[in-house]
């Protein structure tokens, strides 16, 4: 990389060799938890810690779950931890770590905190909906209703979840 002012400090300090990084000793607060022997995290009063050393880089809520999978993320495209390394500290499947390394990389920080899209009842639609609502207006079951118009008493099940339908008081 090609960065002036690299070059200025460097050029002001003389012909010090930059090759060899300065090391940092691993010493971790007690009760943290060991990612990597640089990286660990500490969860204390509903709050996640990340710690370089003894020096915290990030913190989320304990329940945030999108910025846990933004944060580990971001180490494992930066090369920061493995993948590996972050399905062992946080006990998380090695298939999730790699799916929601591969929704950072294509999608970016943002593609964590959209909302998902929800697909909508395709089948309870227009005069097929309006059919359903009558004959349950008319006090027949789910299953009737269903056996019917030819769909699923599940998809009508979820449809009055939904509050898309709603199904007439059982008479006694």
């Amino acid at each position: 990389m090609n960065c002036p002012h690299i070059a200025l400090a460097r050029a002001e300090v003389g012909a010090q060799d930059w090759s060899m990084p300065q090391l940092q000793l691993p010493i971790f607060p007690a009760g943290t938890t060991p990612i990597t022997p640089q990286l660990a995290f500490d969860c204390q009063d509903g709050k996640v810690t990340y710690l370089n050393g003894h020096l915290p880089v990030f913190q989320h809520a304990q329940d945030d779950l999108a910025a846990f999978r933004l944060f580990t993320s971001q180490l494992v495209a930066n090369g920061t931890v493995s993948q590996a390394e972050v399905a062992r500290a946080f006990h998380v499947p090695p298939k999730t770590v790699k799916r929601y390394v591969k929704r950072f990389r294509e999608g970016g920080a943002k593609s964590f905190f959209v909302t998902p899209r929800r697909r909508s009842a395709s089948v309870l639609k227009g005069e097929v909906k309006e059919r359903a609502q009558a004959l349950l207006d008319e006090g027949k079951s789910v299953p009737e209703v269903a056996k019917q118009l030819g769909v699923l008493a599940d998809t009508l099940h979820k449809a009055i979840r939904a509050q898309r339908l709603h199904q007439s008081k059982k008479r006694v």
